[in-house]
């Protein structure tokens, strides 16, 4: 029987909860629907297709994933806080001036959780001119349980070229591959070109072809149609 290994892609349904239950993630529509009310009814969840050994999840459940039958199968893995999303430690519990948020035009209040500087943050309390925000990811020093659904092993290179894609840029991007001159060729706009190049190497060794980007037009949005 075939097993995973390094460097395969995977698509899985999964579920991430607390030892007491409570979910916290979740690519399963139903399960998001129960996270938050808010949630439109037509949004539609993507399938989650990763590399294993590539970071693009926890990397306790892609070395859990290594060697494991490459056939449909569940899983329910319990994970440390040293295996999920680390200790909690006093030194990322600092103080942030007053000044900091006035400057991003926000005013801080105890409880908010906020992006700084790429990093999640919450403020535990505010004080005269001092801001104290724990900077701990919020499971930090948390037991979690993840239910692991493994569809399917992914074989289609476009299926794992756009997968990848989106998981570096956030984005996705037109994209042709040339498999005769091993090349992929990714269409970007002139501004983040120089950002793109930056993940050649990675696009090289994973599916062993070399990168060239393609520099298109911004789209631009005109009635709510994309237009070039």
């Amino acid at each position: 029987m075939e097993e995973l290994k390094q460097k395969d892609f995977v698509e899985v349904e999964f579920i991430g909860k607390t030892l007491d239950g409570e979910v916290f993630d979740s690519n399963i529509q139903e399960i998001l629907k129960k996270i938050d009310q808010n949630s439109k009814s037509s949004d539609k969840v993507k399938p989650f297709i990763f590399s294993l050994g590539q970071g693009m999840f926890l990397k306790s459940i892609e070395d859990f994933l290594i060697g494991k039958p490459s056939e449909k199968a569940e899983y329910e893995i319990t994970l440390t806080p040293e295996q999920a999303f680390g200790i909690r430690q006093s030194a990322l519990i600092q103080v942030v001036p007053m000044k900091a948020f006035f400057e991003q035009k926000i005013i801080p209040q105890a409880g908010m959780i906020f992006n700084f500087e790429g990093r999640l943050a919450k403020i535990l309390s505010v004080s005269g001119g001092r801001v104290i925000v724990d900077f701990n990811h919020p499971l930090a020093g948390k037991t979690v349980i993840y239910n692991l659904n493994v569809l399917r092993k992914v074989e289609d290179l476009n299926e794992k070229i756009k997968a990848f894609t989106e998981f570096l840029f956030r984005r996705e991007f037109k994209f042709e591959v040339n498999e005769q001159e091993k090349k992929i060729i990714l269409e970007v706009e002139a501004k983040v070109k120089d950002f793109v190049n930056l993940f050649s190497d990675k696009f090289n060794e994973l599916f062993g072809m070399n990168l060239e980007l393609k520099i298109v037009e911004p789209l631009v949005k005109e009635n709510n149609k994309e237009i070039k």
